[in-house]
């Protein structure tokens, strides 16, 4: 059946089709399988027709085999981390139901974003996985604070923005395919450098903590927080909108914007 396949495709190349190539050509030998990458030519006589045939085969058993032990690797990694990052969703959730939850919706308006956007999967998967964890820098705030219904203090305020320094060094030793302490580090920068911690600007910012910063700004202004009632999802859409390009990336706040007004996605909660 091979042998013919293959015989078809050099009829094809003598016919007119003067070259093709085959990606992965698997073969027998006596010392066990072979994985070619094979180019097939046909050469022309004196009056322009096929008559020869030159075939070149790449032997790339060893870059496939390591390509496959690659993908492996990464696949067991991708599932440590998955695991891991549960085990700290679930530390959260113990200790402040509400930021678990917060930081849940936030990872899947972030997701949504990034889909619509058009980002790779692995970018995507990465800004799920931040944004289910961006807040855990909070383990390390004192619960009054977090919990408290009243207006923060100056004091409580500068406590609470050190939350993503915290998440960055709680994060920054964990072997992951993608840049988690990143972007819990850079998700509460903006655009025009009035953010925090590092004061970064525009594209310094990687585009998973732009996306993430969007959404978790929008999450949180339609949500209930401890100390005040939901803003509403509107005011969160125009805090967005009105601020898009020089606080909050552009393309992140118009796909937010499609999200909302035009394909019906809702936060989980809201009516």
């Amino acid at each position: 059946m091979q042998a013919d396949f293959f015989t078809q495709k050099d009829r094809n190349v003598l016919s007119g089709k003067k070259l093709i190539d085959i990606p992965e050509e698997h073969i027998q030998t006596r010392g066990g399988e072979k994985i070619l990458h094979t180019k097939k030519l046909a050469l022309l006589n004196e009056k322009g027709e096929p008559s020869f045939l030159l075939g070149i085969s790449e032997d790339i058993t060893e870059r496939k085999r390591a390509e496959e032990q690659l993908r492996q690797t990464l696949e067991s990694l991708r599932k440590a981390v998955n695991t891991t990052i549960q085990v700290m969703v679930s530390a959260i959730e113990a200790r402040d139901p509400y930021t678990a939850g917060h930081q849940i919706r936030s990872a899947n308006l972030a997701r949504a974003i990034a889909t619509e956007m058009g980002l790779p999967k692995e970018k995507i998967d990465g800004i799920r996985m931040a944004g289910s964890i961006h807040d855990i820098g909070t383990l390390s705030i004192p619960s009054e604070i977090l919990t408290k219904p009243t207006k923060l203090t100056n004091l409580e305020f500068s406590l609470i923005k050190e939350h993503s320094q915290k998440g960055f060094e709680i994060l920054k030793d964990v072997e992951s395919p993608w840049p988690l302490a990143q972007i819990v580090y850079q998700h509460h920068e903006r655009m025009d450098g009035s953010g925090y911690p590092r004061q970064l600007k525009g594209k310094d910012i990687i585009i998973e903590a732009r996306i993430l910063a969007v959404a978790d700004v929008v999450e949180a202004m339609a949500s209930h927080r401890p100390y005040r009632p939901s803003l509403g999802l509107n005011s969160a859409l125009a805090e967005i909108e009105n601020n898009k390009g020089t606080i909050y990336d552009t393309d992140a706040v118009d796909a937010c914007l499609k999200l909302f007004r035009e394909k019906g996605f809702q936060l989980e909660g809201e009516g």
